[in-house]
């Protein structure tokens, strides 16, 4: 019987959020593997705010998804198939799957899951590349310090709740800003954050941060851009670092939002910096050493949202943007 792979490609580029008008379904038999290659069964799909850098008009800092191409995303899967030294059919795998269901990957672009560390689903979520990326973003970018007041945006989501956490695990006081009730609510029973401020409540961002942050904030570690950056500028202490990790916010406004308050970087000595988690690919066994401790010691945990089914992919992007997730997004497969 041939096994056949389905795919979802881009159709075209979006203006705005991207949802399910910009993509289609195809189905190909399997591309058997050539020498150094393994056939992987997809299990979780990874849903990324990068990915609407990479479909969109713009410039981006990595080549554009090709009209017609499967949608690049990383995803988990199983071997079904190896012809790459070091992977057996059986062995669980991390890679650049796509939106596909049994990709062809290259045995030296894929790493193999070690399942004494964490379960396949602690891969997804807490020792995946969202928790790398708010690790470093923190520990580097952010240099964080014990009794620091942190500032989390977009807390709620796969980067924010271990930025979360990664400061509870610091001593740091952490106030995190979500939307909608059932987000704050996580974030205030669940994590037991210092304070919680829903965006959604009411118009005056800015009242809400002063009174969660009265003697000010160290790290603003910055998912979203737009507003709440603005708003965050003015509470942030002398010698402060804002982390510019996202700004999720600007995906689908119809003209970008003029931060207005750059003008307290100087004055404070801030500093704001951006950053990629590839940057720091040969740390990521140090950073999944830390995670992988404090998920064993019960002081990380990260909530999973699993949208069933790959042809409900680009849904999941839309959900993505349009704020309906709680925690790390991600397509089941099979």
């Amino acid at each position: 019987m041939t096994v056949l792979n389905h795919r979802i490609l881009l159709a075209e580029r979006p203006v705005g959020i991207p949802g399910p008008e910009h993509f289609r379904a195809d189905v190909e038999p399997v591309c058997p593997p050539g020498p150094g290659e393994i056939v992987v069964a997809s299990r979780y799909i990874s849903i990324d705010p990068a990915m609407r850098s990479w479909i969109g008009v713009g410039p981006s800092y990595v080549r554009q998804v090709g009209i017609g191409e499967p949608m690049r995303a990383g995803g988990i899967g199983q071997v079904v198939e190896s012809r790459a030294t070091g992977f057996e059919v059986g062995d669980w795998v991390q890679g650049r799957t796509g939106w596909q269901s049994h990709p062809t990957l290259r045995g030296d672009q894929t790493q193999k899951l070690d399942l004494s560390v964490g379960s396949v689903e602690d891969w997804a979520g807490p020792l995946g590349t969202s928790a790398l990326t708010a690790y470093f973003g923190l520990m580097d970018v952010g240099e964080l310090r014990p009794g620091d007041t942190l500032l989390v945006s977009g807390a709620a989501g796969g980067v924010g709740q271990i930025a979360c956490q990664i400061g509870q695990i610091n001593a740091c006081r952490v106030v995190g800003i979500a939307g909608g009730t059932e987000k704050c609510r996580y974030l205030a029973e669940t994590l037991k954050l210092d304070a919680v401020i829903d965006y959604k409540a009411g118009p005056d961002i800015g009242a809400a941060l002063r009174r969660a942050c009265p003697d000010g904030v160290d790290v603003y570690f910055d998912n979203v851009g737009g507003e709440i950056l603005d708003a965050a500028l003015i509470v942030l202490r002398m010698g402060a670092r804002v982390v510019s990790c996202g700004r999720i916010s600007q995906a689908g406004a119809k003209e970008p939002y003029g931060v207005k308050n750059l003008g307290a970087l100087g004055g404070k000595r801030v500093r704001m910096q951006g950053f990629l988690v590839f940057d720091y690919h040969d740390r990521y066994t140090e950073a999944r050493a830390f995670l992988a401790h404090h998920l064993r010691g019960g002081r990380l945990r990260q909530k999973l949202h699993v949208v069933k089914g790959l042809d409900r992919a680009p849904g999941a992007l839309a959900m993505l943007f349009n704020g309906g997730n709680t925690g790390k997004l991600v397509v089941g497969v099979g």
